[in-house]
């Protein structure tokens, strides 16, 4: 009976389990979004005291406490298109596989070809004023493909400083994510967790609107695994209504 749950005083608590997001107010699926190694709510309060004057001695008289704000920090182990868009307040973009010809570039021995595409396949480089008349260079001790572009390599024999480099080439498809292009989406959260310390007992956590913020860092080069750590207020959401009914977040226990 609900009534027995509501007097459990047992209740130890190691929660796990999947985190779902929607955009607030879409009426699609929220979708997972991948091992979340961290999901906590922190809770700050305003507390004004008045103190007791009636007396030696001091004390508190009255004290007044609001909430000023409830934060959602996160630390995402999967750093997915979508994660990671919504962690640098970014844009993705779907590019799909194609060819580029007669790319124009400017010869830097030692340097690197950056080209418009990663991950070149099929890869012809010529040498010439112009593309008409450009001839190829081999690739053996003249450079080297990499899934950057192309690296010229500084003892290039059939390459010189400046010369003028054509590229023609294939990519696959890939995503591209331009940072810091849009404002900090807000997102409805759910929780579904699962109790080890209490037989896998189920506790789902909604959050019913909350910002996100930008990642506080992006780690690119990292002997550990990568992670993100972001976090974003918990806001009101007025379309809750009625007595009782809270318009930030709902826990439900099994």
């Amino acid at each position: 009976m609900a009534v027995e749950i509501i007097k459990k005083v047992y209740r130890p608590s190691s929660l796990v389990g999947q985190v779902y997001a929607r955009p607030y107010g879409s009426a699609t699926a929220p979708m997972p979004i991948g091992n979340v190694l961290e999901l906590a709510l922190e809770h700050s309060e305003d507390v004004q005291k008045q103190d007791d004057m009636t007396a030696l001695g001091g004390g508190t008289h009255a004290e007044k406490r609001r909430v000023k704000e409830v934060l959602v920090k996160m630390k995402l182990a999967d750093l997915n298109v979508v994660n990671l868009a919504r962690g640098v307040l970014g844009t993705a973009q779907a590019i799909e596989a194609g060819t580029v010809e007669d790319e124009p570039h400017t010869a830097t021995l030692g340097g690197l070809l950056r080209l418009q595409h990663i991950q070149p396949t099929a890869v012809i480089v010529k040498k010439g004023a112009d593309k008409a008349t450009a001839t190829p260079v081999t690739a053996a001790g003249n450079y080297e493909v990499r899934p950057e572009g192309i690296f010229m390599l500084p003892e290039a024999a059939g390459l010189a400083y400046a010369d003028k480099l054509w590229a023609s080439y294939s990519y696959g498809a890939y995503a591209a994510i331009e940072a810091l292009t849009t404002n900090a989406i807000e997102l409805e959260l759910t929780f579904g967790g699962l109790n080890e310390a209490d037989g896998g007992k189920p506790m789902v956590v909604e959050i019913w609107r909350a910002s996100q913020g930008i990642t506080k860092s992006l780690a690119l080069i990292n002997k550990d695994f990568g992670a993100l750590d972001v976090e974003g207020t918990v806001l009101m959401d007025s379309t809750k209504t009625g007595v009782g009914i809270s318009r930030y977040y709902k826990a439900s226990m099994a």
